[in-house]
């Protein structure tokens, strides 16, 4: 089986002399607001690219006043003489109003290839990415809670040292919490990697921003700010899809906060995705989920979102032969054998909780 590497982006490396009793988790820092660069007000700002099929990848950025939904693109950043035009939106949330939300679709593009790249107007930003290589090896970057603190900065950090190829984020992104600017200084904050690697997420709690009355829509900047290739995996929700990347790895990303029994849309899609895989060709079968199913910690134990999906959905995962489940919602690092039904199985995947990215309220204490 061809080889994936796995950054997990944990904030605790403990040494092997401690035991888990004596550890003293470190505490919570304050959160940051990334404030707007000293710029025009057409220009790109929180630039984020994800894939869009194993060829082609979606650029997106805001900006405050409306520009052309342009990207120039090409390999040489004196000569961006590629173009793809796309579309632009924006969003309200109680008082707040977005700026205008950009989504440009770029491609084909060559595999394991640098391209440079410049939005709307603004031509004398020029961004760059890099694409994921045709096969094996590969590496994943994976954190989940990621937050916006002095924490945050560090797992960044972190990451931007090790030459991933593709970040995976198992919701609750921003910890915006309905306060919409929070939303903005997390976009800037993770543009500098956004911006060069694919960046793949789902949602967490954290995204759904609902409020009695007042807002009862929920996943409305999520939606909005994250665009995931969804259609192109036949979803018909924002909330999961899947993807291929380097030939040979199929990626599912799961929805806690939306339906998911044996009725669901999401449950049929989860059925029909699995069922196409070919295994002959797909080595690896990864899959992303918000609230795990398996938890030893006392956070967040039996809630629905973990217990109800688990039961309802195990059975495909497990017919589906995938390898690996990440989850977050608990923050804590903590990665069991493989498992079906509770119990020990080699068939079943290996289940990793990676919580801990450096979210506001800190680490789980039980």
């Amino acid at each position: 089986m061809g080889r994936i590497s796995i950054l997990s982006a944990a904030l605790l490396l403990l040494a092997v002399s401690c035991s888990a009793s004596s550890y003293r988790r470190p505490p919570r820092r304050s959160t940051l607001h990334v404030s707007r660069r000293d710029q025009s007000a057409t220009s790109a700002q929180q630039v984020h690219i994800s894939m869009v099929g194993e060829d082609k990848m979606r650029v997106s950025w805001i900006s405050d006043d409306q520009t052309s939904a342009v990207v120039n693109y090409g390999t040489s950043k004196d000569d961006l003489h590629l173009s793809a035009t796309g579309s632009s939106s924006s969003y309200k949330y109680l008082l707040y109003t977005s700026g205008y939300i950009y989504d440009v679709v770029l491609g084909p593009l060559q595999p394991n290839s640098l391209y440079y790249y410049a939005c709307g107007s603004d031509s004398t930003h020029i961004f760059s990415f890099k694409t994921a290589p045709p096969h094996l090896p590969l590496k994943f970057a994976v954190v989940g809670d990621l937050g916006q603190t002095e924490w945050t900065n560090s797992t960044l950090q972190h990451i931007a040292a090790s030459n991933y190829d593709v970040l995976l984020l198992p919701g609750d992104l921003s910890y915006a919490d309905t306060l919409q600017p929070l939303w903005d200084s997390f976009g800037r904050l993770v543009e500098p990697l956004a911006s060069q690697r694919p960046w793949m997420v789902t949602q967490g709690n954290h995204e759904l921003e609902k409020i009695p009355v007042m807002h009862s829509r929920p996943f409305t900047s999520y939606n909005a700010r994250w665009h995931m290739p969804f259609e192109e995996s036949g979803s018909d929700s924002n909330l999961y899809y899947s993807f291929d990347v380097a030939g040979s790895v199929h990626v599912v990303m799961l929805g806690s906060y939306t339906d998911f029994d044996p009725s669901s849309a999401q449950y049929k899609w989860l059925e029909a995705d699995l069922g196409k895989v070919d295994r002959r060709r797909v080595k690896w079968v990864v899959v992303n989920v918000h609230a795990p199913w398996y938890n030893s910690n006392t956070a967040h134990q039996g809630e629905a979102e973990s217990v109800e999906m688990r039961k309802h959905m195990e059975e495909l995962i497990f017919k589906g032969r995938v390898d690996v489940v990440f989850a977050g919602h608990v923050h804590a690092y903590e990665r069991f054998t493989r498992v079906y039904n509770g119990e020990g199985n080699e068939c079943g995947p290996a289940h990793i909780v990676i919580g801990d990215g450096g979210n506001r309220e800190g680490l789980a204490s039980k």
